[in-house]
């Protein structure tokens, strides 16, 4: 994941509505959930659902599908693990970690 993208998904989560938008779509893993029930389970007014999600979209965080009338929203878990990806690449001075070390600071 280049640098862009990145800066544009931590702006696109780096709100309340939003954030919770990604959180509820990535607890219902692939199968999604309609707008509808994104703005029910969130208490979040259509129109501003509707702006949420255009911009979750942009930063390419939620894909979406038509599902006859209505249009499935889902978390894309390949930016979503591109970003986490990108945020710890350098974690313990490039060595991986695992289950079993430790990452701590050297200083």
């Amino acid at each position: 994941m280049d640098t862009k993208s990145v800066l544009a998904a931590l702006a696109a989560l780096a709100q309340e509505s939003r954030l919770a938008v990604f959180r509820l779509l990535v607890q219902a893993g692939p199968p999604g959930l309609a707008a509808s029930k994104i703005a029910e389970h969130l208490d979040i007014a259509p129109s501003s659902l509707s702006f949420h999600l255009k911009e979750l979209t942009h930063a390419r965080l939620v894909t979406s599908r038509q599902d006859g009338r209505f249009v499935i929203y889902s978390a894309d878990t390949a930016t979503m693990n591109g970003l986490l990806g990108f945020l710890t690449e350098n974690c313990c001075g490039g060595v991986p970690c695992g289950p079993d070390t430790t990452c701590s600071p050297t200083r």
